[in-house]
C-alpha cells in the first residue's frame, strides 16, 4: 500500500498523550512577550508531528501479526509518511535562512540516515534470500499438494529432497551470518542519479554503489549501532537554539533507528547482532509505543525456538517449522503409507502453500517499499545539500 494511502489513517482517532514533549514543557514556562504566535506557531507543529508519529506506532504495536510481511509493510508505510513530513517542515525551515546550529542537527541527521542505505541494500539482499527459499517449499508444497490425488514415492522423495534443499541453505545461512546474495554488491541507485560526493553510481541497468556496496565482512549490528551513536535527547539550551528543531531531528532520528533495527530483526543479513539499546525520555509522545515494540520484537528474539532463527519475519518462521515437521514425517514413512499419516503428510504441506502464496503475495511489494526508502532518504539528504549551497 503506498505511503499516500496509509496517511492519516491514524488521524480521526487522536492517541492519548503519553508524555509531555520538551516544547511542551517550555511551552508553560514561557511567553512571547511581543505577544507573537510564532513560537506557540512551531511549537503546534511540532506538537503534531509527534503526535502522528506516536499515532503510527501505536497502530502498529497494536496489530497481531507483529513481524509478518504485512506488518513490515504498514511499518515501511510509517516510515516513509514521518520522512515526508520530516522534509517537508526540515525544508521550510532550513531554506529560511543560515543558522548554524540548525546546520549541524540536519548534518547530523544526514550522516545516520546514509548509513541506513547500506541496512537497504542488505535487506534488498535478505528479501532474496527469503524468496529463494519460498521456491524450494513450493516444489514440496506442489509435490505434496491436494492435486496430488495419491501420494507415491516418487511424491515423497522429491518433496523429501527439497525440505532437506532448504534446511541445509537455512542452515549455512545461519551459519555463515550472511545471504548468499551479499556479495553482489547491489544498491538502489538508478543510472544516472547521483546523490553528492557521497555515492557513485555507473550508468548501467543496477547500478553498482562503490561506497555502499554491501561487503562480505558488513555487519549489520555495527551499522545500527553508528545509526543510534550519541543518540541523546537535546537539552533546553538546544531546544530553544533551534526552534524546535533539534526535537523534530531527534525524534526522526529515533524512528530511522527502531525502523532500520526492525528490518534487521526480521530479515537475514550478516552479523544480525540486535543489542541495540533505545533509551528515550518518557516525555515524548511517541516514547510509549516505539519502546513497547522494541520490548515485543527483543522478547520474540529470546524465545528458544528462535535463538538460533535465520530472521524473526513470521513467514520465515513458518517455513522452518512446517520444513522441520515434514521433514520428520518423510523420514519415518513407510509404503503402504497408512491413512493417517498421508493426512498429516497433507496437512504440512498445505501449511507450507499458505507460507509459499504469503512470499509470493507480499515480497515484491515489499522489497518496493525498501527500495523507495533507499531513494526518499537520497532525495531528502539532495533537498538538504541544495538549501545548503542556498545559503553558503
Amino acid at each position: 500500500m503506498p505511503a499516500t494511502d496509509y496517511q492519516g489513517s491514524s488521524a480521526a482517532a487522536p492517541f492519548a498523550s503519553l508524555g509531555r514533549s520538551i516544547l511542551s514543557l517550555r511551552r508553560d514556562q514561557t511567553h512571547p512577550v511581543d505577544g507573537s504566535d510564532s513560537v506557540s506557531g512551531h511549537d503546534r507543529e511540532l506538537d503534531a508531528f509527534q503526535r502522528h508519529v506516536a499515532d503510527l506506532f501505536h497502530e502498529l504495536s497494536a496489530r497481531d501479526d507483529l513481524l509478518s510481511i504485512a506488518w513490515t509493510r504498514c511499518l515501511l508505510d510509517s516510515f516513509l509518511i514521518c520522512l515526508e513530513e520530516f522534509r517537508a517542515v526540515l525544508f521550510v525551515r532550513r531554506c529560511s535562512g543560515p543558522r548554524p546550529a540548525v546546520d549541524r542537527l540536519i548534518t547530523d541527521f544526514f550522516e545516520r540516515a546514509v548509513k541506513a542505505l547500506d541496512v537497504c541494500n542488505a535487506i534488498r539482499d535478505g528479501i532474496e534470500q527469503v524468496r529463494q527459499w519460498g521456491k524450494i517449499v513450493e516444489i514440496a508444497a506442489i509435490a505434496l499438494g491436494k492435486d496430488q490425488k495419491v501420494l507415491g514415492e516418487g511424491q515423497l522423495r522429491r518433496a523429501k529432497k527439497a525440505v532437506t534443499d532448504l534446511t541445509i541453505t537455512m542452515l549455512d545461512e545461519k551459519d555463515t551470518g550472511s545471504s548468499v546474495f551479499t556479495h553482489r554488491n547491489r544498491s538502489f541507485g538508478r543510472a544516472g542519479h547521483n546523490s553528492g560526493k557521497d555515492h557513485h553510481y555507473q550508468g548501467t541497468g543496477h547500478s553498482r554503489s562503490l561506497s555502499w556496496s554491501v561487503s562480505r565482512s558488513w555487519s549489520a549490528a555495527r551499522q545500527l549501532q553508528a545509526i543510534g551513536n550519541n543518540l541523546n535527547a537535546p537539552r533546553g539550551h538546544e531546544v530553544l537554539a533551534t526552534n524546535g528543531l533539534s526535537v523534530f531531528v531527534y525524534t526522526m532520528n529515533n524512528v530511522l533507528l527502531f525502523v532500520m533495527w526492525a528490518l534487521v530483526a526480521m530479515i537475514p543479513c550478516h552479523d544480525r547482532g540486535l543489542n541495540v539499546h533505545f533509551s528515550i525520555p518518557r516525555s515524548f509522545v511517541w516514547a510509549a509505543p516505539i519502546s513497547l515494540l522494541h520490548e515485543r520484537i527483543t522478547e520474540e528474539s529470546k524465545r528458544k525456538d528462535k535463538r538460533n532463527s535465520s530472521g524473526l519475519l513470521k513467514e520465515i518462521t513458518q517455513i522452518e517449522k512446517s520444513g522441520r515437521h515434514l521433514l520428520e514425517l518423510l523420514d519415518v514413512i513407510q509404503f503402504p503409507m497408512v491413512e493417517e499419516k498421508e493426512m498429516e503428510v497433507r496437512q504440512e504441506a498445505e501449511e507450507l502453500a499458505q507460507v509459499c502464496d504469503a512470499i509470493k503475495q507480499g515480497l515484491n511489494p515489499m522489497e518496493r517499499q525498501v527500495r523507495e526508502v533507499f531513494h526518499r532518504i537520497v532525495r531528502s539528504r539532495t533537498d538538504g545539500l541544495e538549501c545548503s549551497v542556498m545559503h553558503s
